[in-house]
């Protein structure tokens, strides 16, 4: 079989397929075909934080799917209990959990939280952000790419200035059932939220009466440098939204929930997947060794090594490096593809976040010799002038 060929016939055609044919992981590397090792600076999109193939969540999915996999979330079950037990207490102030299957899933649910507890409508969002691809979500989105085609989408959505105090304290009133911000914007770009910016928000929302939502679903469980990256600011909000590496690569998502959100009786929402044991114990396993493994310190440790690292590269290609832990853009003079596709043909698979910044989000157990790869190839490829392929 030709997986190249297969996947072109019968995919659906909203993916642009790599030439690049994936089969195995392991840690922070990713193996094609042809047993030829690449060096994941992309984690699925900020997925693989404990790596690949880790063999403590394969060992919990084998055990979990011989004993029991589905279970709607009405049926209390050990997994699920260990789980809420185990998350909740990482923000204690956020005691209670809604278990779902995406991120996109879990800002839906903040959403309708949101407006069933405050009796209101409208959001305010943030320019550059991205929360998701269905419509709510979609409607928090700010670039317009993922939106047209799509309107009219849900109404009441506005967005303001990112770490704009003014702007967002003008946007915020009575009608405000939510504001929903990213600890740093991945897809707009990888812009850190400052700890004022934040800390206004939570000010301003308290004083009208509305809603804090933070989006960590890329930088949650430890990819800054802590476990949550509003940690980093001291700032509690009343819901946060979580996903891509909660379970270690299974699919799964959550929403840590606060006092101040009310109503939330039965058959208010629901999912009939979300908190399904098997998800729910690959989590737990996929917790104890972020926890067992202080992966946000070697987060903060190897990021900071990266970043200094990138700071040495001589070259007036790059406009600015802006970042917190294995969290790093690189934004450049020219749209990135081809700088993308360079690194890719050196064993480096990166990301792009928007037209000119290269993203990178290694697995958090990435080794400092594979750092020191990256960072040489980095090196020689940012330094090119491949304006002429963009």
């Amino acid at each position: 079989m030709n997986i190249i060929e297969t996947e072109n016939k019968h995919t659906s055609g909203v993916y642009a397929k790599q030439t690049l044919v994936i089969v195995r992981g392991q840690g922070a590397s990713l193996f094609d075909e042809n047993g030829v090792e690449y060096i994941d600076c992309s984690s699925g999109h900020g997925v693989a934080n404990i790596g690949h193939a880790h063999p403590k969540v394969a060992e919990a999915l084998f055990k979990q799917a011989s004993t029991l996999i589905t279970l709607f979330e009405s049926f209390p079950n050990d997994q699920r209990a260990t789980l809420m037990e185990k998350i909740t207490a990482l923000i204690p102030e956020l005691d209670r959990v809604f278990f779902c299957n995406s991120g996109t899933e879990a800002i839906e649910a903040t959403f309708k939280f949101a407006r069933i507890s405050t009796g209101r409508k409208n959001f305010v969002a943030a320019m550059r952000a991205f929360h998701g691809r269905t419509y709510g979500a979609l409607s928090a989105t700010f670039n317009k790419k993922y939106r047209e085609g799509f309107e009219p989408l849900v109404p009441g959505f506005s967005h303001v200035s990112y770490n704009n105090i003014e702007t967002l304290d003008k946007a915020v009133n009575e009608e405000t059932a939510a504001v929903i911000l990213e600890a740093v914007q991945g897809e707009g770009g990888v812009y850190p939220a400052s700890a004022e910016y934040l800390q206004a928000a939570r000010r301003i929302c308290d004083e009208r009466g509305a809603a804090l939502i933070v989006d960590e679903i890329q930088t949650g469980f430890g990819r800054t440098g802590k476990m949550f990256a509003i940690q980093h600011s001291g700032v509690i909000p009343d819901m946060l939204a979580c996903a891509k590496s909660l379970a270690g690569g299974v699919p799964m998502g959550a929403v840590l929930i606060g006092k101040n959100i009310k109503n939330l009786t039965p058959g208010v929402h629901g999912t009939t997947f979300g908190g399904n044991p098997l998800s729910c114990a690959a989590a737990n396993a996929a917790l104890d060794v972020i926890i067992g493994e202080d992966l946000p310190a070697q987060a903060a440790a190897k990021g900071e090594y990266l970043m200094d690292k990138i700071a040495e590269i001589n070259t007036p290609n790059i406009r600015e490096v802006r970042g917190k832990g294995l969290m790093i853009g690189i934004e450049m003079k020219q749209k990135v593809a081809p700088y993308v596709k360079a690194l890719q043909e050196r064993k480096i698979i990166a990301l792009n976040a928007g037209l000119t910044v290269v993203r990178l989000l290694p697995p958090l157990v990435i080794t400092y010799e594979q750092l020191d790869k990256v960072a040489d190839a980095l090196r020689e490829v940012l330094a090119m002038d491949l304006s002429s392929k963009e």
